[in-house]
């Protein structure tokens, strides 16, 4: 294992072998080799295709051929693949320039004759796979925003109903010197009660079906309350726009009109 600088032991292969101890100089043995740890690298993370980058073991190449991973048939020199890492801020479209030409004169390709290897830039699958989230990303925001359309529109009518139905306990207040802004207030208030409670009661069901379903570290990551509490806010926005033209209707009916309804 090459010697490299370690902030912590705490990760990756090292922490499985060996615990919190120092792996340099230990003994491992792969395949029955043994082999003496020199170092431990730096905590990686996942690679693009979801490996655990800590959970590898690297050994020199000339011995992985000879003792570990075997020759490769007819070329006893050969690799299966190679990974190379670049400076911050190269130019990547020359460097793969550059190593797609190394490679073909060293796999002596005439000029004419397609590439026998695959050169893959890990960057510009990353700039992909993020193009690909941020398009995905906006596709569910276009859900959710008709969804919360829909949705407004919804508790809107469900409250000129309500308004309809309560014609004469307006009228009532109204006579008794409720004035037109304390009327609108009112279902406005209404509204944003209703939406809190139905907020709570989704959040408390989906807490629910997150810990029956196994997600409990999930639930508890700070970034799980933040959602929460943006989703129970914006429901309740929601809610209280939609609110504003029946609550306006109903703040401008007539006290006569609206007692006089049987």
């Amino acid at each position: 294992m090459p010697r490299a600088r370690s902030r912590s032991l705490r990760h990756g292969i090292a922490k499985v072998l060996f615990g919190e101890e120092d792996p340099s100089g230990r003994t491992i043995r792969i395949d029955r080799v043994p082999f003496t740890v020199l170092g431990v690298l730096e905590e990686k993370g996942h690679s693009l295709g979801g490996d655990d980058l800590d959970d590898q073991v690297m050994i020199p190449l000339s011995t992985a051929r000879k003792r570990i991973l075997g020759f490769f048939a007819g070329h006893p020199a050969a690799v299966g693949g190679v990974t190379l890492r670049v400076m911050d801020g190269a130019d990547m479209a020359r460097t793969n320039e550059v190593v797609r030409d190394l490679l073909r004169e060293r796999h002596r390709l005439v000029a004419d004759s397609p590439d026998d290897f695959i050169l893959r830039d890990l960057a510009a699958v990353q700039r992909a796979q993020s193009r690909s989230a941020w398009l995905m990303t906006l596709m569910l925001a276009g859900a959710a925003a008709v969804s919360l359309l829909v949705g407004g529109i919804g508790i809107m009518n469900l409250m000129l109903v309500s308004v309809n139905e309560r014609r004469q306990e307006i009228g009532l207040r109204m006579a008794i010197g409720a004035r037109r802004r304390e009327i609108a207030l009112q279902f406005l208030i209404e509204a944003g009660l209703l939406a809190m409670l139905g907020s709570g009661v989704g959040v408390l069901l989906a807490l629910a079906a997150a810990a029956a379903l196994g997600a409990g570290p999930a639930i508890r990551n700070p970034g799980t309350g933040v959602a929460v509490l943006a989703a129970v806010v914006t429901a309740t926005l929601v809610t209280l726009i939609s609110a504003l033209y029946p609550a306006r209707k109903a703040a401008r009916l007539d006290p006569a009109d609206a007692l006089a309804q049987s």
